[in-house]
């Protein structure tokens, strides 16, 4: 005769194998109804390009080998099936954690759907991700496991788990740059960690590691490079990305910072003339907070491609005897050079553009750009940090205050990285969205079980 507990389990299993089955009939369904989506920076993750990290064109490169002409379908099919599991596993783990009933489990994976949902009918591109050639299509998923292990290294503090979280984070961070993110985020939560066991000496353990994994991620890159392209060399135009937005941020006097006759002061008298006569400068940006940032994001593209970029191509490859990858070598270098004497210059502004372009990656990571929404969005970071405090205060805690931790960490580390070299596009921001609600349901759910607990306790009707 069976017991309780085997029933219970036999129940379980077949609720996971239900929920598992009918995410990857959502997604593979999705592939089938849309098919494969291929967008403008699609091509350079197909030819390897060096602007590129290597994880998704590697990812493309295998499905291209072992699948013929019809690659990009078997990769997008992939693509689906991984975000399906990574959606699985994530839901199962907070489910077990917090003691969901089903309805509630079912609502956390429905969660989960909204933001694919949302850049496929609301956003301008009608972009369903999973089908996309784009790096998000993998990171995504890559994004879901790391949670996974990132949570349960916080609450079950197994070596395992920090490991994986770790290994996730160096996948994110091969595929996109801004999830180099990731890898901070982890060092952070180790190092909370070991602070609250007084094991300070691991401190400087978990630094190295954090150095090395940076180290083996430009090694990677590099030897990657090479292989592709014959030369040992980084991703390109990083700087430049950056560089785009100071000379937004300067005045003409600004230039003076340079030597009169140099290469540098000429190339900046030439962008800054540039900029200006598309008014793809700060001074044009108009007076209120939301005008201002509407304009950097406006002009970024445009300054970046049509003045910083072109005019760089046309110089190197005027020398005579460059080819693409020492032109794009070339430009990222004075793109360095420029940055390290143009930026102190100028800090006070580009910090002001740089606080603008984080607000907006702050509202874009749980809601959209909007007047009637973007106070809102705020008052609800504020809600989610009052209550997680409120509950570590109390003493009532278990483990939501926690989940919200990691959940606003990971937010603002990746608004704040991805500011500093471009705009916070909304599909550079998804991977907050779930993970907060996720979070703040189940934080609202422990505050509001702990408090009628305690109204019991007390002798109180409730």
């Amino acid at each position: 005769m069976e017991t309780v507990k085997t029933i219970n389990t036999r129940k379980k299993t077949i609720k996971s194998c239900c929920i598992l089955a009918a995410l990857l009939l959502f997604f593979l369904g999705m592939l089938a109804a849309c098919g494969v989506g291929v967008y403008n920076d699609s091509e350079q993750y197909i030819t390897m390009h060096i602007h590129r990290e290597p994880l998704y064109p590697l990812f493309l490169a295998f499905f291209r080998q072992i699948s013929g002409e019809g690659y990009l379908m078997a990769a997008a099919a992939v693509q689906n099936i991984l975000t399906a599991v990574g959606i699985w596993l994530f839901t199962s783990y907070v489910s077990d954690r917090f003691k969901l009933r089903l309805w509630e489990e079912i609502a956390i994976v429905l969660l989960q759907l909204v933001p694919h949902l949302m850049t496929r009918y609301v956003s301008a591109l009608h972009i369903f991700l999973e089908n996309s050639v784009m790096s998000e299509a993998l990171c995504i998923p890559l994004f879901y496991f790391f949670i996974y292990f990132l949570l349960r290294m916080v609450f079950e503090g197994d070596a395992r788990d920090r490991v994986l979280a770790l290994v996730f984070a160096f996948l994110l961070s091969m595929t996109r740059g801004q999830m180099m993110t990731t890898i901070l985020v982890w060092m952070i939560v180790a190092m909370i960690q070991v602070l609250f066991k007084k094991r300070y000496r691991a401190l400087f353990v978990i630094a190295i590691v954090t150095a090395g994994i940076f180290g083996l991620r430009s090694l990677t890159v590099h030897v990657y490079n090479y292989g592709v392209t014959g030369y040992f060399m980084g991703n390109t135009y990083g700087q430049v990305n950056t560089l785009t937005n100071v000379i937004y941020a300067c005045d003409e006097e600004d230039g003076e910072v340079f030597e009169e006759g140099s290469l540098e002061r000429e190339f900046f008298d030439r962008f800054y003339a540039e900029a200006d006569a598309l008014q793809a400068n700060y001074k044009y940006g108009g007076d209120t907070f939301a005008q201002r940032a509407e304009h950097l994001e406006e002009y970024h593209d445009l300054l970046k491609f049509q003045v910083l970029e072109a005019d760089m191509s046309a110089y190197f490859f005027g020398l005579g005897k460059v080819d693409y990858y020492q032109q794009s070598s070339m430009s990222d270098e004075l793109a360095g050079r420029m940055l390290k004497k143009l930026l102190p210059a100028c800090f006070g502004q580009w910090l002001y553009d740089y606080i603008l372009l984080c607000t907006y990656g702050l509202i874009r990571s749980i809601a959209v750009v909007h007047p009637l929404i973007n106070w809102a969005t705020f008052v609800l970071y504020g809600i989610a940090v009052a209550l997680a405090a409120w509950q570590l205060r109390r003493g009532k805690s278990k483990d939501a205050p926690w989940m919200m931790g990691v959940a606003l960490l990971f937010i603002a580390a990746n608004a704040g990285a991805t500011s500093i070299t471009i705009m916070c596009l909304s599909r550079y921001m998804i991977y907050g969205f779930s993970l907060f609600y996720t979070a703040l349901y189940v934080l609202l759910r422990e505050c509001v079980t702990s408090v009628i607990k305690q109204h019991k306790e007390d002798g109180k009707e409730y």
